[in-house]
């Protein structure tokens, strides 16, 4: 059974031993300490027994406890050497004492290189996420701009995820906002369309951005082809950093126009100009010796530590993020910034040049290692004078303040949860709360959601919907709770076998603060509904053998007011909190966190359905005229609002399946 992970003090990266000490004094080192008892004499044993199997090249290990949960990933020159260091007496400090006395058995993944190694431990601590590494968190995919290479009029796009379609990709930019923010400009600036391909190929006239000058109108002939593709060559040529021979054309041919009294033509390169020249400065700080490299600056305070990384493309800045990662407090920087950026470029493109703000022993070879994987060369670098280095300190210094704001965020969420314990008598403070509620329209479409909070707010990664499954009464919100509860336990207990009350058990009975923010186990249930609800999510947790998980449930107001809701704990009277008490403002916004996930859901959920099944319900409408129909007319929304006459035009859809079509979506006309 595996023991939930400890909390952000047990989670290190374990410092580098000296490889140059010979086999045989580790290994005496190794066999006087043995004869000692305990757990890090245990752990010391298994280790010594491992380290007569261990190769001598390079790779990976992986060292586990006797659950077989992997408490840490490592990689090394020679991983026997590696693993004898462990072995000796003395010279650890408690982080690697922690890890030794757990460690039950090893596994190893030998590479050709060390550089091989290095990435291979990347990608493995990410995939297992081990309580004693540098853990990455918040990894999400960052957005692109994508001008398609698929069509004869190239789409400016924004784009995420695997790059499947053809094309070219700028980026990446640190925010959505940025991607939409940038595109908006470049459309003004290079009339770019940003339709999709269906809704291009539908089109009879030009759309509403070609009126606003957003678009030059190339579905509809409003450009030639060699006009529009010129545009294209402009876009590109700008966005890979040509951006002055870009400008220095546009002038060029806004005085040509203006010298031949085409006022009117001068007007759009001048506007094309401007909207170029905003793009600049929306972008901050632009230095000139930076024309592609990504920035990361670490700052530690409190035990804890922030990453800012700022990312600069065709030398401007494209915007900027936080990472605070899961590291041993006790760690020094330039190890934490390491292993974070290893991690950080295990899926992503890196820029030739990469700037740090703390230099680590392992710089050289992270660079070898980029450098081999993306094709082309990778400098890592502290820059000690001149423009990077003012770089790196305006990153250092926003990685302060994104800090100093995580800090107070965490205390007052703390001060919450330790005032919602009191309120709802809790063992201890709870650092990870599931909220459960459902969405649905007379039991169709029915969809139920859990959100996750902490010490460190909503946990969006962890949240999770349900597709409700059971053949249950139409409204059965009863019902629709119970099969939440089921599923979602029943996969936590079959990913931990064993008994759950054991699992809690340990977990409540560590030190004060050694509980990890990462044990899927939750300290709390919050069920939107009344007593009702509380019975039926009871029943279904005893049938699991979770009798001792604590829940509350939530009823709302009889006017279904904010502010009025009624708290419902198993073995108390049903009670309510005063109208501005803060833990009743805190419950209320996890309440309605966890009601607006489920609406969202349940809504794309019925729009799927819709899509998916709303013209089949119509009769004389099989498969290949409904393809015919949306591959005409691109969405289901524009097919509703076409007109008999341009239904019938569609291929495949006479006269009377026009009809048909048209009176389905227009009832009350007929």
């Amino acid at each position: 059974m595996p023991r939930p992970n400890k909390d952000i003090d047990d989670a290190s990266v374990l410092a580098e031993e000296d490889e140059d000490a010979t086999l045989p004094e580790m290994a005496e080192e190794s066999d006087v300490d043995l004869e000692a008892s305990g757990p890090l004499a245990a752990g010391r044993a298994a280790l010594a027994h491992y380290a007569k199997l261990a190769p001598a090249s390079p790779g990976v290990y992986r060292m586990l406890d006797a659950q077989g949960e992997v408490l840490y990933v490592g990689k090394a020159k020679s991983i026997r050497k590696r693993i004898l260091s462990y072995t000796r007496p003395t010279g650890h400090d408690s982080r690697i004492e922690r890890v030794i006395a757990s460690t039950s058995s090893i596994e190893f993944v030998s590479t050709h290189t060390e550089t091989e190694a290095l990435l291979l431990e990347a990608n493995l601590i990410k995939r297992l996420r081990p309580r004693f590494n540098v853990l990455l968190r918040d990894d999400k995919s960052f957005p692109y701009i994508l001008i398609s290479g698929d069509h004869w009029a190239p789409q400016i796009m924004k784009h995420r995820g695997a790059r499947t379609r053809q094309g070219r990709y700028y980026g990446p930019f640190a925010s959505v906002w940025a991607v939409n923010r940038t595109i908006t400009a470049l459309e003004r600036a290079f009339l770019l369309r940003s339709c999709s391909d269906n809704f291009f190929e539908s089109r009879t006239r030009p759309c509403l951005l070609h009126q606003i000058k957003r678009c030059s109108g190339p579905c509809t002939g409003q450009i030639e082809y060699a006009g529009y593709q010129k545009l294209v060559r402009e876009a590109t040529e700008f966005l890979s950093g040509r951006s002055r021979a870009v400008k220095e054309e546009l002038a060029a041919d806004m005085e040509k126009a203006s010298a031949e009294l085409d006022f009117e033509r001068a007007a759009v390169y001048r506007d094309r100009l401007a909207a170029l020249s905003a793009i600049q400065a929306q972008q901050g700080i632009n230095p000139r010796s930076l024309e592609e490299a990504d920035v990361f600056a670490l700052y530690q305070q409190s035990g804890f530590a922030c990453v800012e990384v700022f990312f600069f493309r065709t030398g401007q800045n494209w915007g900027n993020r936080a990472y605070f990662p899961k590291a041993d407090r006790t760690l020094p920087a330039g190890e934490v910034l390491g292993a974070f950026i290893a991690q950080f470029y295990d899926d992503k493109p890196c820029p030739r040049c990469v700037l740090v703000s703390h230099d680590f022993e392992e710089r050289p070879l992270l660079a070898e290692a980029l450098s081999a994987k993306n094709t082309h060369r990778v400098d890592i670098s502290v820059p000690q004078r001149g423009e990077r280095k003012d770089v790196v300190a305006h990153a250092l210094a926003n990685a302060k303040e994104a800090l100093g704001r995580k800090l107070a965020d965490t205390s007052s969420q703390q001060k919450l949860l330790k005032a919602l314990a009191e309120v709802f008598g809790l063992s201890r403070v709870p650092q990870r709360i599931e909220v459960f509620d459902n969405s649905h329209i007379q039991g169709s479409n029915a969809v139920g959601a859990m959100i996750v909070a902490g010490p460190e707010g909503f946990r969006k990664n962890q949240y999770r919907k349900f597709n409700i499954r059971s053949e249950i009464a139409p409204g059965d919100d009863y019902g629709m709770m119970r099969e939440m509860l089921q599923r979602r336990f029943k996969r936590l207990l079959n990913d931990a076998p064993g008994s759950a009350i054991e699992v809690r058990r340990e977990t409540s009975e560590t030190e004060a603060g050694d509980v990890s923010d990462d044990s899927p186990w939750p300290d709390l249930l919050l069920i939107d509904g009344g007593q009702g609800q509380l019975t039926a999510a009871r029943e279904t947790l005893a049938e699991l053998g979770l009798p001792d998980l604590p829940l509350v449930a939530i009823a709302k107001g009889p006017d279904r007011d904010a502010g009025n809701e009624t708290f419902f704990v198993p073995g108390r009277p049903a009670f309510k909190l005063p109208p501005r008490d803060p833990v009743l403002y805190f419950v209320e916004r996890m309440r309605d966190e966890a009601h607006r996930f489920a609406v969202g859901s349940h809504r794309q959920r019925r729009k799927r359905d819709l899509r998916e099944a709303g013209l089949q319900e119509i009769p004389g409408i099989g498969p290949t005229r409904k393809r015919a129909l949306l591959r005409h007319f691109g969405t289901l929304k524009a097919i509703e609002r076409a007109s008999l006459g341009d239904l019938a035009k569609v291929p495949g859809i006479n006269a009377e399946t026009a009809r048909k079509v048209y009176e389905f979506f227009h009832e009350s006309t007929t």
